[in-house]
């Protein structure tokens, strides 16, 4: 099994509704996203996937979500937008855009600090 992984980021603000903590007051963070595929058989050129794919395909999400206030923003107005559901909204969209035969996104991680991530992935 062959996995590659692209870094990303973005900058962002959010709160999280119903959480008795500092974190219910508006803050931000400079989010680093890290974009993990898999696949079993390179391409006749020795690739599983050209890395600028993932890269526009991440970047094009994350942009959307850069410089926002992300409980404005669709899923996060009916959803918390914690590091847990971030990485899982990222998962899903990017599956949506790169999985094909012989290539899916494995996982998602999401960092708000340094020394603090969630990460999504499903079987």
């Amino acid at each position: 099994m062959y996995e590659l992984k692209i870094t990303s980021q973005f900058a962002a603000a959010h709160q999280l509704r119903g959480f008795h903590g500092g974190c219910e007051n508006l803050h931000g963070h400079n989010w680093k996203v890290e974009v993990f595929v898999c696949g079993d058989q390179l391409g006749e050129d020795g690739l599983l996937v050209d890395f600028r794919v993932i890269k526009e395909k991440a970047g094009m999400l994350l942009a959307g979500l850069d410089h926002r206030f992300l409980n404005e923003l669709e899923p996060f107005i009916s959803m918390n937008p914690s590091s847990e559901n971030i990485a899982c909204h990222l998962f899903r969209t990017l599956s949506g855009e790169l999985n094909s035969e012989g290539l899916r996104v494995s996982k998602v991680a999401v960092w708000e600090s340094d020394s603090a991530c969630a990460s999504y992935s499903e079987p």
